[in-house]
């Protein structure tokens, strides 16, 4: 084989496996060949090997040449033939490697991803923090579709993404799932042929089977920091600082975005997008009927979120279970709004005979479980008052003025970080328990709060 005079000079450090030691964030070395006469230069980015991978493999070939053949920056649209319209199975999306003639074949020594799906852990809260992840995706390989599987609650949050191309039902915190179930979305996820499959579960020995059954060419998830014998079944692997992830507050998908924004070949390192939230016109035309009915007008009402209950429907936080008001705190709250009609949210019939016998007609009242609903009806309101449920961070993405009550500043400082940039009044217990906050001040907050020109 004729010489490279341009490789003379790359070196290689020795193989990870010679020293099969984790760490909780993956480390990268940036090797730069110099430039010459015959060659552009250009970076290589090597990333040290999950040493449960292949144990005998000797690292990167020093020979071989990898610039010429590859296009540069990121990966191209999807080359294949659009779907047949009057086909829902979409016939004409072949398989990978059974088009080679559209598909090239550089795209897969590249790592471009055609198709993701993430393994949804939690309810919706978890999964609206997952929204900035989720668009990370799609800056960072274009033309990606991407799909969801979560359970009941979470799938409904998904009503207002619009990067999810389909969202399916499935438990994977189920310990004991029903086992058709559990066949029946391996063959989901291999009839897919993914090329990249995400879980935010913190995932033992059972889990990291099940994403190795999905055939998916990567697979990245959560593990346990003592159950070493997962990371055979994964392409790549986290070890948490929590084993549960809610308690990092808004940034407890930070190693995931991490790895998936980090920088490649003549590709910078991805920015990591805000939380945003779509609402489609027939949603809003559904929710505009409900609170005119109410006797609320679009712009002159304030969203209340909060209200203790046992329903599912509360939309809290894994990470914050102590999140809820009782009603008559809430009620002394609804008194000190003047400038706007209130308007409270209840996740269960059953909590209106008592909150109508104890706020009377201050305040609205409507009935509404999912997350589409409730970002609609913040979307048209003047400001919202709540605890740390999905509220506070709907709020945030919409842009609106929001009034948050955090059972410690602790909690509040990892929920809502930046609260003064984001237009966010936060209010903090001082005792650690969101019951024996001082009322006095979130009225203070809520008056504060009709002042702004938005409740004029």
């Amino acid at each position: 084989m004729a010489s490279l005079p341009h490789l003379h000079s790359l070196s290689f450090h020795s193989p990870s496996y010679l020293h099969p030691t984790k760490s909780k964030s993956p480390s990268y070395q940036f090797l730069t060949m110099p430039s010459s006469p015959s060659a552009s230069p250009f970076t290589v980015s090597a990333k040290e090997k999950n040493p449960w991978l292949d144990p005998f493999d000797p690292g990167e070939d020093p020979g071989m040449e990898i610039n010429d053949p590859f296009p540069e920056g990121k990966q191209q649209e999807d080359p294949r033939l659009p779907d047949n319209p009057t086909n829902p199975y979409g016939f004409l999306k072949f398989p990978q490697g059974f088009n080679v003639e559209l598909a090239d074949l550089a795209s897969k020594l590249r790592g471009d991803v055609r198709r993701c799906c993430c393994l949804m852990s939690g309810g919706v809260y978890e999964n609206l923090l997952y929204f900035p992840v989720i668009q990370l995706i799609k800056n960072r390989y274009p033309g990606v579709e991407i799909d969801i599987i979560a359970s009941a609650r979470g799938k409904q949050t998904y009503e207002i993404n619009k990067n999810v191309r389909w969202a399916n039902v499935y438990d994977i915190d189920d310990k004991f799932p029903v086992p058709a179930e559990y066949t029946d979305m391996i063959g989901v996820l291999k009839n897919n042929y993914y090329d990249l499959v995400l879980s935010t579960k913190v995932a033992g020995f059972a889990h990291a089977a099940f994403m190795f059954m999905s055939s998916a060419r990567d697979k990245v998830s959560y593990v346990y920091p003592d159950v070493n014998i997962s990371g055979l079944f994964l392409t790549e692997y986290f070890i948490p600082p929590n084993l549960n992830l809610s308690e990092s507050g808004y940034h407890m998908y930070d190693q995931m975005i991490e790895w998936l924004g980090r920088p490649v070949k003549n590709i910078p390192k991805e920015p990591v997008p805000p939380l945003k939230v779509s609402i489609s016109k027939k949603l809003r035309a559904h929710v505009a009927e409900k609170y005119t009915e109410a006797g609320a007008q679009k712009g002159k009402y304030v969203v209340i979120h909060g209200i203790q209950s046992d329903s599912v429907a509360s939309m809290q936080s894994r990470g914050d279970t102590d999140s809820l008001l009782p009603i008559e705190l809430w009620a002394e709250i609804v008194k000190e709004i003047s400038d706007a009609k209130p308007v409270i949210v209840i996740p269960h019939e059953k909590e209106r005979e008592e909150l109508e016998e104890t706020v009377g007609d201050a305040a609205a009242i409507l009935f509404m479980t999912t997350p589409g609903k409730l970002a609609a009806l913040i979307e048209d309101s003047a400001g919202v008052i709540c605890t740390n449920t999905a509220a506070v961070q709907l709020a945030l993405a919409r842009d609106k003025p929001c009034v948050a009550l955090f059972s410690s500043e602790e909690k509040a400082k990892l929920f809502v970080p930046d609260a003064e940039v984001k237009n966010c009044t936060v209010i903090a217990s001082k005792t650690g328990k969101l019951i024996d906050i001082d009322v006095e001040a979130a009225k203070a907050a809520v008056k504060c709060l009709g002042k702004t020109p938005v409740f004029a």
